[in-house]
């Protein structure tokens, strides 16, 4: 339990330290379009054993265009940001364990998604709500 408990303050100050280039990259489309698609890569690339833990990504990305585009603005900038810099980590060639560390190189990433995706919980679901709320009115909600 205090490897689980130290895996969530690691990964809650790599988001907080991550905040101000998340901030920096929301500000400039190309950089945040470089960056999905950048994560959309990473994700294709992962393990299907990953694909669980990992699931709500492409949601998380999806609320993050929806939100640069303006189609989706019933979101705090400060949760955006924290979405953003949880990719840019996932995305950076500088890992706590890198990548190429077998299994082990994806923990720390798996991490920050996690912890990202629980304290933005709400919003993903009011941002879920919203999408399917589009789909069945005909209009076509963000896509990444």
């Amino acid at each position: 339990m205090a490897e689980q408990q130290f895996n969530v303050d690691e990964a809650r100050e790599i988001i907080e330290s991550g905040i101000a280039q998340a901030q920096e990259i929301l500000s400039d489309p190309e950089k945040i379009n470089d960056l999905l698609k950048q994560l959309e890569q990473k994700v294709k690339e992962l393990p299907s054993s990953m694909g669980e833990a990992l699931g709500n990504i492409p949601l998380m990305a999806q609320m993050v265009k929806g939100y640069v585009t303006q189609e989706y603005t019933d979101v705090s900038p400060k949760v955006v940001a924290s979405l953003v810099s949880a990719f840019v980590y996932v995305v950076a060639k500088k890992d706590v364990v890198p990548d190429t560390v077998p299994v082990l190189g994806l923990v720390d990433d798996v991490a920050v998604v996690a912890l990202a995706m629980k304290i933005n919980e709400a919003e993903l679901d009011a941002f879920k709500q919203w999408q399917d709320a589009h789909l069945v009115d005909g209009t076509t909600p963000t896509e990444a």
